[in-house]
């Protein structure tokens, strides 16, 4: 009856209906005992890390570690290499590192685990190229091919797709599309359709990423097509999404809502929340763009409520960020000053710029800073400046010269209106929160702790600014509203004068 329930588990996932699959593998873990109920548990959790509840997945994986015994020389390997997955997606690099080398050694003299020895040095690489250590990672990909070339041969495409995704990383188009070619080639010679039906698809994300549309649509219809027939809803679901994008930046909003729309739909009932989440901030976008604000007003609350439910507040931030600017243009296609509104938008935009801008303090090196400040921090801020400026409120403006570094004056031409930056297909990775507090951090004042992040030195979070002697803090009603509605910190406890 276990072993059924397994297959029928397995069956659910391979049909996109992880849901159902994580419910079956519950099942199975709450009836069965031994290798059987361990099995039910390492699957449980990784039907939970699919689905976005990643803390979850973590406890699972460490549950069935120390429920295992100590001869289980494949299943404990494999578990830590899962566990892994799960930790990268929490944001706990080292955990995952420790994970693997504890894996890599057990499989070390082990032959008869090609295949496992593959997944763990293309976890190790997946580490490698999160901390964006494109040379390591490119090292770690090479030696996970040769692996695959003598112990795995049916896996050599996986290898060859992520030195596809370092080279594309690392702005060396010409490389990345000659590695992912080889990959589809390698899934071909396998027979593996699935996965070259997922190569298609990670490629037309490059070339839509790169700029390529019109190499992106054919690899991404032709596995569409797949996905869709093999009934695999979440891939169908990225599928559409990434379709739905390239609609929307031809201006063909009625396909991109379609195909928006039955991205939702896919994420929805294969239980991706995270998904489903992006989409409905991307139907948002379109909703405002066609006069239709209250949908659009529903479906961002939706997206706020899953972030701050999974504890991500970050992601609050940017859809508060994104909320922001739709309001704002609303306002200037309406042509009708609504103060009320545009008082909202304020509200919104600037503790959302706050907590998006001490991100910069955060991140580890310059090319993550770098992006994360182009696409996601710069944009919010001028959005807050903008906003500040139309509300005619000096005091906060301000202030937000004054958390932006003391002296610095507004350029007033850009507290004009703009048409918001699109959202991009894939935002920068994240940091974690309590990311902050490095050892050997250095215990600068606003000015030069901005300088100091800049240079990619490491710094705490940015002080609080003390305008008067009576001690009103610069932005102080935002930081605490961008700190109660984000739960994490965006300023340092100390307090430091401004003059």
């Amino acid at each position: 009856m276990g072993r059924d329930l397994l297959a029928a588990g397995a069956a659910a996932y391979s049909r996109g209906d992880v849901a159902e699959a994580l419910r079956t593998f519950e099942r199975v873990a709450r009836s069965t005992t031994g290798d059987l109920r361990t099995s039910a548990i390492i699957n449980a959790a990784s039907m939970s890390d699919e689905l976005g509840d990643h803390v979850t997945a973590v406890d699972l994986y460490r549950e069935a570690l120390a429920a295992m015994p100590a001869d289980a020389i494949r299943m404990r390997p494999a578990a830590l290499v899962n566990l892994s997955q799960a930790l990268q997606h929490l944001g706990d690099l080292d955990g995952a590192q420790d994970a693997l080398e504890q894996a890599r050694g057990l499989l070390a003299a082990a032959d008869d685990q090609g295949d496992l020895r593959v997944a763990c040095l293309l976890s190790l690489t997946a580490v490698a190229m999160h901390r964006q250590q494109w040379a390591h990672a490119a090292d770690i990909a090479t030696e996970s091919l040769d692996a695959a070339v003598r112990l795995a041969p049916a896996l050599a495409g996986h290898p060859l797709m992520n030195l596809a995704a370092i080279h594309f990383e690392t702005g060396r188009f010409g490389l990345s599309d000659d590695f992912a070619g080889q990959a589809l080639d390698a899934f071909e010679t396998a027979g593996d359709v699935n996965a070259v039906a997922e190569t298609q698809q990670n490629l037309g994300i490059m070339h839509v990423r790169s700029g390529r549309p019109d190499d992106a649509e054919p690899l991404l219809l032709s596995s569409q097509t797949y996905f869709e027939r093999a009934g695999i809803g979440h891939r169908a679901g990225i599928g559409s999404k990434v379709l739905a994008f390239l609609a929307e930046g031809r201006g063909d909003t009625e396909r991109a809502s379609t195909l928006y729309r039955r991205s939702l739909d896919y994420f929805r009932s294969s239980g991706a929340v995270l998904d489903a989440a992006d989409v409905e901030t991307r139907l948002a976008t379109v909703a405002f763009g066609e006069g239709r604000p209250d949908e659009g007003e529903t479906l961002l609350a939706a997206a706020f409520d899953t972030y701050r439910g999974l504890g991500l507040g970050l992601h609050c931030a940017q859809v508060d960020f994104w909320h922001a600017a739709l309001l704002e243009s609303a306002l200037a296609a309406s042509g009708t000053p609504d103060s009320a509104v545009r008082a909202r938008a304020t509200a919104l935009a600037v503790p959302a710029a706050i907590a998006i801008d001490a991100v910069r303090y955060t991140l580890p090196n310059g090319r993550q800073r770098e992006q994360w400040n182009r696409e996601i921090a710069d944009p919010a801020m001028q959005l807050a400046f903008r906003l500040a400026y139309a509300s005619g409120d000096a005091r906060l403006v301000a202030d937000l010269v004054e958390a932006q570094c003391a002296g610095t004056t507004v350029d007033v031409g850009r507290a004009e209106h703009r048409t918001p930056a699109r959202l991009p297909l894939q935002l920068p990775d994240l940091p974690p929160a309590g990311t902050t507090d490095t050892e050997g951090s250095f215990l600068l004042g606003a000015a030069l702790a901005g300088v100091a992040a800049g240079a990619g030195l490491p710094v705490p979070l940015p002080p609080r600014l003390a305008l008067t002697s009576d001690g009103r803090i610069a932005l102080g009603n935002s930081i605490a509203v961008a700190e109660e509605r984000y739960r994490r910190a965006v300023r340092d406890s100390r307090v430091v004068p401004a003059w």
